[in-house]
């Protein structure tokens, strides 16, 4: 495969290569203090609020999302993806109002959206003409998001989303096996530049936002559900090399992504892979990434950058993304989860429904992933108006009650001799969550600051705890236990040592609803 740099990276002692990355990267102390931050997954996929990956499924005949969009737009021979970027306008986007919130929700950085699998640029592109300054919004999202970010002291981040455009659109280029219009190729596959005259989108190529037919559904299939296993064998993959049947992709993704890079210099870029994307030039990014922000940071290495499923051999390149998914113990490395309250592109049903993740649960998940050494990406969905609903704004509130309560156990802690107890047993690594029985308040996880061991309940607890890990003369539980407080609470907690742990009787109606955390103070506990 050729070598895809557009152009040179930044000068700089990083050098792309694994060796060059693990040997000399560093994951910044602000990252390691932030413990929590908010992500707006955001962009023209939300405005159906009709959930994530609307713009592949809608040319999918027999797929809900695709009935809905045939209900709201017509047929995606007629209507395609094209039709909803029309459609956002993001006419009632309040950053600085969404942003306050999320401040006081305990966020210490942000992190918008640059682009999804969908091709569209949220941001003022220099070389992608499908972009929210040019169409849609009219607005620079990015842009807008980074300026009010730092303006709250938080850290900036943006998730580049672009590296499988190039396979994710092909059911654009399909039709449907079945019914009335049967064998008619949708619109991916009919539309050209001259077509957008008199447009919101003249002058563009529709096929530089469908990403090219290289792999377009062949002829003469007859039944739907055919079809859809064809496309999971052959589009469905999720493959970070470099496509071969189109040697120009790799280069394109470099140039957006270096020009995202140098015009907002992101405190975090997050790349939605396995690994890096698309081979040397993933690679290239990154190196470029980590020697700008030197340039930027006077020398020091104040930037994170996430990807997926790290091989073992690379761990300490770069911080590694746990999406929807756990670690089981403490890892050495920094590490993030991300994970969304709803679906990862707004969806109304799941609001009607009242089906978002509790404040509760976010917050067990907080005190986990602290405990392990990571930190907790949450996304907020957003609606294609630029407004989050009722419900999501009362979740994020109460995050941020809990958060104003007990964050002297979260932000800027570390993790403790070992990361907790109790007898919910989790899975090691990504999209384990529906398969994982919620916290109780026999859980418990513990963290350390300032020579004091801070231990969370992940659920209310009242009357006799025992916390085995802090046993008289146990390996975990050398130094001398002194006092013991509920954070929030004047209450006497009292308690006994003994070589089967720490025992103590918590009074009703202290902590807080979602559990309690105990303040725990002696010498040489931490």
């Amino acid at each position: 495969m050729p070598h895809y740099r557009a152009e040179p990276i930044a000068p700089g002692p990083f050098e792309p290569n694994w060796n060059s990355l693990k040997s000399q990267y560093r994951p910044p102390d602000w990252f390691r203090d932030a413990k929590f931050g908010v992500w707006a997954h955001w962009g023209p996929q939300c405005q159906p609020e009709a959930g994530d990956w609307y713009a592949r499924h809608m040319y999918v005949q027999g797929h809900w999302q695709s009935d809905y969009h045939r209900k709201t737009y017509g047929h995606p021979a007629d209507a395609g993806f094209i039709d909803v970027i029309g459609d956002w306008k993001a006419e009632n986007w309040d950053p600085d109002d969404l942003l306050d919130l999320y401040v006081k929700a305990g966020a210490k950085y942000f992190v918008a959206m640059a682009n999804h699998h969908d091709n569209f640029d949220n941001y003022a592109s220099r070389w992608h003409g499908w972009n929210s300054t040019r169409m849609g919004p009219m607005r620079d999202i990015v842009g807008i998001w980074a300026e009010k970010t730092r303006a709250r002291g938080l850290k900036f981040g943006a998730s580049n989303h672009g590296a499988h455009v190039w396979h994710w659109w092909q059911p654009a280029y399909g039709y449907d096996p079945e019914g009335n219009r049967a064998g008619e190729r949708y619109d991916a596959s009919k539309l050209t530049k001259e077509d957008g005259a008199g447009t919101f989108w003249e002058g563009l190529d529709p096929q530089d936002l469908y990403g090219g037919a290289v792999m377009p559904l062949p002829d003469g299939i007859t039944d739907a559900k055919s079809a859809e296993q064809w496309h999971e064998a052959h589009d469905g993959i999720w493959d970070e090399a470099p496509p071969e049947a189109n040697r120009a992709f790799a280069e394109s993704w470099y140039r957006r992504c270096r020009d995202l890079v140098d015009r907002y210099r992101p405190d975090l870029l997050y790349f939605d892979n396995h690994d890096l994307p698309l081979g040397q030039a993933g690679l290239d990014m990154a190196a470029h990434f980590y020697n700008a922000s030197l340039g930027w940071n006077g020398g020091r290495m104040k930037v994170v950058l996430n990807t997926k499923l790290l091989p073992g051999e690379r761990a300490g390149a770069l911080v590694e993304d746990v999406e929807r998914g756990f670690r089981s113990e403490i890892i050495p490395h920094p590490w993030q989860t991300d994970t969304c309250i709803g679906d990862w592109h707004y969806r109304r049903d799941i609001f009607e429904n009242k089906q978002y993740k509790s404040a509760a649960s976010v917050v067990h998940r907080l005190c986990d992933v602290v405990a392990k050494n990571g930190n907790l990406l949450l996304s907020v969905p957003i609606r294609g108006d630029g407004t989050i609903d009722a419900e999501e704004r009362r979740i994020v509130e109460e995050i941020g009650d809990w958060n104003a309560r007990h964050g002297e156990a979260i932000f800027g802690s570390r993790p403790w001799r070992v990361s907790g107890e109790g007898p919910t047993t989790l899975p090691e690594g990504l999209f384990g969550e529906s398969s994982v029985s919620p916290f109780s308040g026999d859980d418990v996880r513990f963290t350390t600051k300032d020579n004091t061991v801070y231990a969370a309940t992940l659920g209310p607890k009242s009357g006799p705890l025992s916390i085995s890990s802090l046993a008289d003369n146990s390996a975990t539980g050398t130094g001398q236990v002194e006092h013991v407080e509920v954070i929030g609470s004047e209450a006497t907690i009292p308690f006994s040592r003994d070589e089967t742990g720490l025992h103590l009787t918590i009074p009703e109606r202290v902590g807080h609803a979602f559990g309690l955390v105990l303040r725990i103070s002696g010498r040489g506990l931490s």
